[in-house]
Protein backbone atom coordinates (compact mmCIF):
# COMPACT_ATOMS: atom_id res chain seq x y z
CA UNK A 1 0.00 0.00 0.00
CA UNK A 2 1.18 3.53 -0.74
CA UNK A 3 2.58 5.25 2.35
CA UNK A 4 0.64 8.25 3.65
CA UNK A 5 2.24 11.66 3.27
CA UNK A 6 4.66 12.48 6.09
CA UNK A 7 5.75 15.94 7.22
CA UNK A 8 6.46 17.91 10.38
CA UNK A 9 3.48 19.94 11.61
CA UNK A 10 4.53 22.98 13.67
CA UNK A 11 2.48 23.43 16.83
CA UNK A 12 1.61 27.02 15.91
CA UNK A 13 -0.31 25.81 12.85
CA UNK A 14 -2.96 24.10 14.97
CA UNK A 15 -6.22 26.06 15.15
CA UNK A 16 -6.75 26.53 18.90
CA UNK A 17 -10.28 27.98 18.70
CA UNK A 18 -13.16 28.47 16.25
CA UNK A 19 -12.65 31.21 13.66
CA UNK A 20 -15.53 33.14 15.24
CA UNK A 21 -13.36 33.56 18.34
CA UNK A 22 -10.73 35.10 16.07
CA UNK A 23 -13.20 37.66 14.75
CA UNK A 24 -13.96 35.77 11.52
CA UNK A 25 -17.16 34.37 10.07
CA UNK A 26 -17.22 30.65 9.43
CA UNK A 27 -16.84 31.14 5.68
CA UNK A 28 -13.89 33.53 6.06
CA UNK A 29 -11.37 30.75 6.70
CA UNK A 30 -8.73 30.30 4.03
CA UNK A 31 -9.29 27.92 1.13
CA UNK A 32 -6.42 26.42 -0.85
CA UNK A 33 -7.35 25.08 -4.28
CA UNK A 34 -5.43 22.23 -5.95
CA UNK A 35 -5.89 21.43 -9.64
CA UNK A 36 -3.63 18.62 -10.83
CA UNK A 37 -0.10 19.78 -11.59
CA UNK A 38 -0.93 23.50 -11.31
CA UNK A 39 0.44 25.43 -8.37
CA UNK A 40 -2.15 25.71 -5.58
CA UNK A 41 -4.11 28.96 -5.48
CA UNK A 42 -5.25 30.71 -2.33
CA UNK A 43 -8.72 32.05 -1.55
CA UNK A 44 -11.30 32.32 1.22
CA UNK A 45 -14.07 29.78 1.66
CA UNK A 46 -16.64 32.42 0.73
CA UNK A 47 -15.13 32.35 -2.80
CA UNK A 48 -16.42 28.79 -3.32
CA UNK A 49 -19.32 29.71 -5.67
CA UNK A 50 -16.89 31.35 -8.10
CA UNK A 51 -14.60 28.31 -8.00
CA UNK A 52 -17.34 25.91 -9.09
CA UNK A 53 -19.50 25.88 -12.21
CA UNK A 54 -23.27 25.73 -12.74
CA UNK A 55 -24.30 22.09 -12.79
CA UNK A 56 -21.65 20.99 -10.33
CA UNK A 57 -22.85 19.05 -7.27
CA UNK A 58 -21.62 19.25 -3.68
CA UNK A 59 -22.46 16.21 -1.53
CA UNK A 60 -22.58 16.98 2.21
CA UNK A 61 -22.80 14.94 5.39
CA UNK A 62 -25.91 15.77 7.43
CA UNK A 63 -24.73 13.94 10.56
CA UNK A 64 -24.98 16.05 13.72
CA UNK A 65 -22.33 15.92 16.44
CA UNK A 66 -23.10 14.42 19.84
CA UNK A 67 -21.57 15.72 23.09
CA UNK A 68 -19.73 12.41 23.15
CA UNK A 69 -17.19 12.91 25.96
CA UNK A 70 -18.15 12.04 29.53
CA UNK A 71 -15.69 13.15 32.19
CA UNK A 72 -14.92 11.28 35.38
CA UNK A 73 -12.44 12.43 38.03
CA UNK A 74 -9.36 11.02 36.33
CA UNK A 75 -10.65 9.52 33.10
CA UNK A 76 -12.84 10.55 30.20
CA UNK A 77 -14.99 8.18 28.17
CA UNK A 78 -15.37 9.05 24.49
CA UNK A 79 -18.47 7.38 23.04
CA UNK A 80 -17.58 6.59 19.45
CA UNK A 81 -19.96 4.37 17.52
CA UNK A 82 -23.24 2.62 18.27
CA UNK A 83 -23.59 -0.98 17.16
CA UNK A 84 -26.61 -2.94 16.02
CA UNK A 85 -26.64 -5.06 19.20
CA UNK A 86 -27.00 -1.99 21.45
CA UNK A 87 -23.36 -1.86 22.54
CA UNK A 88 -21.07 1.07 21.81
CA UNK A 89 -17.44 1.43 20.91
CA UNK A 90 -15.78 3.71 23.45
CA UNK A 91 -12.31 5.03 24.06
CA UNK A 92 -10.93 5.51 27.58
CA UNK A 93 -8.64 8.51 27.98
CA UNK A 94 -6.73 9.92 30.94
CA UNK A 95 -7.61 13.50 31.83
CA UNK A 96 -4.75 15.98 31.87
CA UNK A 97 -4.46 19.66 32.69
CA UNK A 98 -5.03 20.53 29.02
CA UNK A 99 -7.37 17.85 27.68
CA UNK A 100 -6.88 14.05 27.56
CA UNK A 101 -4.30 11.49 26.51
CA UNK A 102 -4.51 7.77 25.66
CA UNK A 103 -5.18 5.41 28.56
CA UNK A 104 -4.17 1.79 28.24
CA UNK A 105 -6.00 0.45 31.28
CA UNK A 106 -9.33 -1.28 31.65
CA UNK A 107 -10.29 -4.95 31.94
CA UNK A 108 -13.06 -7.02 30.33
CA UNK A 109 -16.04 -7.06 32.69
CA UNK A 110 -14.94 -3.90 34.53
CA UNK A 111 -17.68 -1.48 35.61
CA UNK A 112 -17.13 2.27 35.45
CA UNK A 113 -19.44 4.55 37.47
CA UNK A 114 -20.40 7.60 35.38
CA UNK A 115 -22.02 10.91 36.35
CA UNK A 116 -25.76 10.85 36.94
CA UNK A 117 -25.73 7.38 38.45
CA UNK A 118 -25.02 5.61 35.17
CA UNK A 119 -22.73 2.59 34.82
CA UNK A 120 -20.61 1.59 31.84
CA UNK A 121 -19.49 -2.06 31.54
CA UNK A 122 -16.46 -2.90 29.43
CA UNK A 123 -17.04 -6.08 27.42
CA UNK A 124 -13.97 -6.65 25.25
CA UNK A 125 -11.39 -4.75 23.26
CA UNK A 126 -12.51 -4.07 19.70
CA UNK A 127 -9.17 -2.55 18.66
CA UNK A 128 -6.02 -1.73 20.65
CA UNK A 129 -7.63 1.65 21.38
CA UNK A 130 -11.39 1.00 21.50
CA UNK A 131 -13.57 -1.03 23.85
CA UNK A 132 -16.92 -2.61 23.15
CA UNK A 133 -19.06 -1.53 26.08
CA UNK A 134 -22.65 -1.22 27.26
CA UNK A 135 -24.27 1.63 29.21
CA UNK A 136 -27.15 0.83 31.54
CA UNK A 137 -29.38 3.46 29.91
CA UNK A 138 -30.06 5.01 26.49
CA UNK A 139 -26.80 6.55 25.33
CA UNK A 140 -27.83 9.56 23.25
CA UNK A 141 -30.21 11.06 25.87
CA UNK A 142 -27.54 10.41 28.49
CA UNK A 143 -24.89 12.23 26.44
CA UNK A 144 -27.19 15.20 25.91
CA UNK A 145 -27.55 15.43 29.71
CA UNK A 146 -23.97 14.71 30.84
CA UNK A 147 -21.66 14.83 27.83
CA UNK A 148 -19.49 17.56 26.35
CA UNK A 149 -17.93 17.77 22.88
CA UNK A 150 -14.75 15.78 22.40
CA UNK A 151 -11.73 18.08 22.62
CA UNK A 152 -8.04 17.38 22.10
CA UNK A 153 -5.11 19.29 23.56
CA UNK A 154 -4.60 21.64 20.60
CA UNK A 155 -7.99 23.24 21.45
CA UNK A 156 -7.26 25.15 24.62
CA UNK A 157 -10.72 25.39 26.21
CA UNK A 158 -14.22 23.93 25.99
CA UNK A 159 -16.66 25.27 23.39
CA UNK A 160 -20.42 24.66 23.31
CA UNK A 161 -21.85 21.90 21.16
CA UNK A 162 -23.10 24.51 18.65
CA UNK A 163 -19.47 25.20 17.71
CA UNK A 164 -19.24 21.57 16.57
CA UNK A 165 -22.31 21.53 14.32
CA UNK A 166 -22.39 22.25 10.60
CA UNK A 167 -25.20 24.10 8.85
CA UNK A 168 -26.29 20.73 7.40
CA UNK A 169 -26.48 18.86 10.74
CA UNK A 170 -29.92 17.24 11.10
CA UNK A 171 -29.29 13.58 12.02
CA UNK A 172 -27.54 13.10 15.41
CA UNK A 173 -24.89 10.39 15.60
CA UNK A 174 -21.30 11.58 15.11
CA UNK A 175 -18.76 11.43 17.92
CA UNK A 176 -16.75 14.17 16.24
CA UNK A 177 -17.84 16.88 13.82
CA UNK A 178 -17.76 16.18 10.07
CA UNK A 179 -15.65 19.32 10.01
CA UNK A 180 -15.07 19.84 6.28
CA UNK A 181 -18.54 21.39 6.04
CA UNK A 182 -18.11 23.67 9.05
CA UNK A 183 -17.25 26.75 6.91
CA UNK A 184 -20.57 26.60 5.05
CA UNK A 185 -23.11 29.22 6.12
CA UNK A 186 -26.73 29.71 5.14
CA UNK A 187 -25.75 32.72 3.02
CA UNK A 188 -23.03 30.74 1.25
CA UNK A 189 -25.45 27.89 0.52
CA UNK A 190 -27.84 30.42 -0.98
CA UNK A 191 -25.04 31.83 -3.14
CA UNK A 192 -24.10 28.33 -4.35
CA UNK A 193 -27.68 27.51 -5.28
CA UNK A 194 -28.03 30.85 -7.06
CA UNK A 195 -24.88 29.95 -9.00
CA UNK A 196 -26.54 26.72 -10.12
CA UNK A 197 -24.48 24.43 -7.88
CA UNK A 198 -26.50 21.55 -6.43
CA UNK A 199 -26.28 20.29 -2.85
CA UNK A 200 -27.25 16.76 -1.83
CA UNK A 201 -26.94 14.92 1.50
CA UNK A 202 -25.59 11.62 2.71
CA UNK A 203 -25.31 10.49 6.33
CA UNK A 204 -22.16 9.02 7.84
CA UNK A 205 -21.73 9.04 11.60
CA UNK A 206 -18.07 9.59 12.41
CA UNK A 207 -16.33 7.78 15.23
CA UNK A 208 -13.51 9.07 17.40
CA UNK A 209 -10.29 10.09 15.72
CA UNK A 210 -6.85 8.76 16.63
CA UNK A 211 -4.78 11.95 16.92
CA UNK A 212 -1.87 10.18 18.59
CA UNK A 213 -1.74 7.23 16.16
CA UNK A 214 -2.06 6.77 12.42
CA UNK A 215 -4.76 4.07 12.51
CA UNK A 216 -7.02 2.96 9.67
CA UNK A 217 -10.73 3.81 10.01
CA UNK A 218 -13.14 1.21 11.33
CA UNK A 219 -16.77 0.46 10.47
CA UNK A 220 -19.14 3.43 10.56
CA UNK A 221 -22.90 3.79 9.94
CA UNK A 222 -23.92 5.45 6.70
CA UNK A 223 -26.79 6.06 4.32
CA UNK A 224 -26.80 7.26 0.70
CA UNK A 225 -30.39 8.22 -0.24
CA UNK A 226 -31.74 7.30 -3.66
CA UNK A 227 -32.25 10.99 -4.48
CA UNK A 228 -28.56 11.72 -3.84
CA UNK A 229 -27.47 8.71 -5.88
CA UNK A 230 -29.54 9.97 -8.82
CA UNK A 231 -28.04 13.47 -8.58
CA UNK A 232 -24.48 12.10 -8.43
CA UNK A 233 -25.03 9.94 -11.48
CA UNK A 234 -26.75 12.65 -13.51
CA UNK A 235 -24.04 15.21 -12.63
CA UNK A 236 -21.26 12.92 -13.77
CA UNK A 237 -23.13 11.89 -16.92
CA UNK A 238 -23.63 15.57 -17.73
CA UNK A 239 -19.91 16.26 -17.48
CA UNK A 240 -20.19 18.17 -14.21
CA UNK A 241 -18.16 17.80 -11.06
CA UNK A 242 -19.21 15.80 -8.00
CA UNK A 243 -17.46 17.43 -5.05
CA UNK A 244 -17.53 15.66 -1.67
CA UNK A 245 -17.63 17.96 1.35
CA UNK A 246 -15.39 15.83 3.53
CA UNK A 247 -13.69 12.47 3.64
CA UNK A 248 -16.81 10.99 5.29
CA UNK A 249 -18.77 11.77 2.12
CA UNK A 250 -16.12 10.12 -0.05
CA UNK A 251 -16.26 7.01 2.11
CA UNK A 252 -20.06 6.78 1.88
CA UNK A 253 -20.25 7.38 -1.86
CA UNK A 254 -17.39 5.04 -2.69
CA UNK A 255 -19.11 2.36 -0.61
CA UNK A 256 -22.28 2.84 -2.65
CA UNK A 257 -20.70 2.83 -6.13
CA UNK A 258 -21.22 -0.31 -8.17
CA UNK A 259 -19.08 -2.17 -10.66
CA UNK A 260 -20.57 -0.02 -13.42
CA UNK A 261 -19.31 3.15 -11.74
CA UNK A 262 -22.81 4.34 -10.82
CA UNK A 263 -23.87 5.19 -7.27
CA UNK A 264 -26.91 3.38 -5.86
CA UNK A 265 -28.97 3.95 -2.72
CA UNK A 266 -27.27 2.14 0.15
CA UNK A 267 -27.26 2.01 3.95
CA UNK A 268 -25.61 0.04 6.71
CA UNK A 269 -22.05 -0.17 7.96
CA UNK A 270 -19.04 0.60 5.83
CA UNK A 271 -15.50 -0.68 6.26
CA UNK A 272 -14.45 0.74 2.91
CA UNK A 273 -11.02 2.37 3.03
CA UNK A 274 -10.13 4.63 0.10
CA UNK A 275 -6.52 4.21 -0.97
CA UNK A 276 -4.51 5.26 -4.04
CA UNK A 277 -4.54 1.62 -5.14
CA UNK A 278 -8.36 1.43 -5.01
CA UNK A 279 -8.85 4.94 -6.36
CA UNK A 280 -12.15 6.84 -6.43
CA UNK A 281 -15.00 6.41 -8.89
CA UNK A 282 -17.89 8.46 -7.48
CA UNK A 283 -16.26 11.84 -6.84
CA UNK A 284 -14.22 14.24 -8.92
CA UNK A 285 -13.47 16.77 -6.20
CA UNK A 286 -13.10 17.07 -2.45
CA UNK A 287 -13.47 19.81 0.15
CA UNK A 288 -11.46 18.86 3.20
CA UNK A 289 -9.50 20.18 6.12
CA UNK A 290 -5.77 19.77 6.60
CA UNK A 291 -4.87 16.39 8.04
CA UNK A 292 -2.26 15.02 10.40
CA UNK A 293 0.97 13.50 9.04
CA UNK A 294 0.68 9.81 8.08
CA UNK A 295 -3.08 9.70 8.71
CA UNK A 296 -5.30 7.39 6.69
CA UNK A 297 -7.19 10.47 5.47
CA UNK A 298 -4.09 11.44 3.52
CA UNK A 299 -4.27 8.17 1.59
CA UNK A 300 -7.78 9.15 0.52
CA UNK A 301 -6.58 12.61 -0.50
CA UNK A 302 -3.79 10.98 -2.50
CA UNK A 303 -6.39 8.86 -4.30
CA UNK A 304 -8.26 12.03 -5.32
CA UNK A 305 -5.37 14.42 -6.01
CA UNK A 306 -2.43 12.17 -6.85
CA UNK A 307 0.76 11.98 -4.76
CA UNK A 308 2.71 14.77 -6.45
CA UNK A 309 -0.18 17.24 -6.35
CA UNK A 310 -0.94 16.47 -2.70
CA UNK A 311 2.69 16.87 -1.68
CA UNK A 312 2.82 20.22 -3.51
CA UNK A 313 -0.38 21.35 -1.76
CA UNK A 314 0.86 20.47 1.71
CA UNK A 315 4.18 22.19 1.07
CA UNK A 316 2.19 25.30 0.15
CA UNK A 317 -0.08 25.02 3.18
CA UNK A 318 2.89 24.79 5.52
CA UNK A 319 4.71 27.63 3.78
CA UNK A 320 1.64 29.90 3.76
CA UNK A 321 0.72 29.24 7.39
CA UNK A 322 -2.62 27.48 6.91
CA UNK A 323 -4.28 26.27 10.12
CA UNK A 324 -4.94 22.58 10.81
CA UNK A 325 -7.73 20.63 12.55
CA UNK A 326 -11.49 21.08 12.86
CA UNK A 327 -11.42 24.85 13.44
CA UNK A 328 -8.77 25.48 10.80
CA UNK A 329 -8.54 26.27 7.11
CA UNK A 330 -9.73 24.24 4.13
CA UNK A 331 -8.53 22.61 0.94
CA UNK A 332 -10.47 22.13 -2.31
CA UNK A 333 -9.09 19.39 -4.56
CA UNK A 334 -10.35 19.36 -8.14
CA UNK A 335 -9.34 16.60 -10.51
CA UNK A 336 -9.59 18.80 -13.62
Amino acid sequence: MTAALDFALPADLSAHEPPEARGLSRDSVRLMVSRGTLDPSHHHFSDLPELLAPGDLIVVNNSATLPAAVRLDRLAVHFSTSRQDGTWLVELRRRTSRATEPYGGGEPGEWLPLPGGATLRLLARETPRLWRAVLDQEVEPYLRAYGVPIRYSYVERDWPIEAYQTVFATVPGSAEMPSAARPFTADLVTALVARGVGIAPITLHTGVASPEKDEPPYAERYEVPASTARLVNSSKEGGNRVVAAGTTVVRALETAVGADGRVAAAAGWTRHVVTPERGVRAVTGLITGLHEPRSSHLLMLTAVAGPAALAKAYEAALREGYLWHEFGDTHLILRD
